[in-house]
């Protein structure tokens, strides 16, 4: 069994979780423990997702990381799309497990995160919708906010895998000009 198979909700419910290690093992992530019927769509993904929460806060403020928020729900036809393209792949997966926390919300299940950060993509870039992918400092500062992203380069868009790339490098080199930034926008949604 590899960390990308395809389990129903109906092979998930019949798995013994206090068998599970705290980080779901090397055939699930976190989202195995979650009673959300979208996350658990994501339990298999290779990409270490963490359900929002104090551990993965705690986490991104420990290690300096960035957060990776994809905000979606179940009956949702792009989010579904993002997640087989992307989710799902070991390359982005690889990607977003080196340089970010990455978290993964259910809107049905958690609609003020929805809205807080629904609210910043919307300032940043002048739509939203779902999925709703944003970039958050570990203070939780949003910096960049996308609906859906390929994952890779097409049509003049830059795709998912050079996004997270370019930003974990400007993670690295420009770290306080993307604080300020999210500062700012911060400021902007406070008004």
């Amino acid at each position: 069994m590899s960390r990308d198979s395809h389990f129903s909700l109906e092979d998930l419910s019949r798995i013994d979780l206090r068998r599970l290690p705290a980080d779901g093992g090397p055939d699930f992530n976190r989202l195995v423990f979650e009673k959300s019927p979208y996350l658990l769509q994501h339990a298999t993904n290779p990409v270490d997702w963490f359900p929002w929460g104090d551990e993965a806060l705690a986490l991104a403020r420990t290690k300096d990381m960035p957060i990776f928020l994809s905000v979606g729900y179940s009956t949702c036809h792009w989010c579904h799309v993002m997640a087989g393209e992307s989710f799902a792949d070991p390359g982005v997966a690889a990607v977003l497990n080196r340089h970010y926390v990455p978290i993964k919300v259910d809107r049905e299940e958690r609609p003020d995160i929805d809205a807080t950060y629904m609210q910043a993509c919307q300032a940043m870039t002048g739509s939203g919708g779902w999925p709703l992918n944003v970039l958050l400092t570990p203070d939780l500062l949003p910096f960049f906010a996308a609906t859906y992203i390929p994952k890779d380069d097409r049509h003049g868009m830059s795709g998912l895998i050079t996004l997270l790339e370019r930003i974990a490098d400007l993670w690295r080199t420009e770290k306080v000009r993307i604080e300020d930034s999210g500062a700012g926008i911060r400021a902007l949604l406070q008004k």
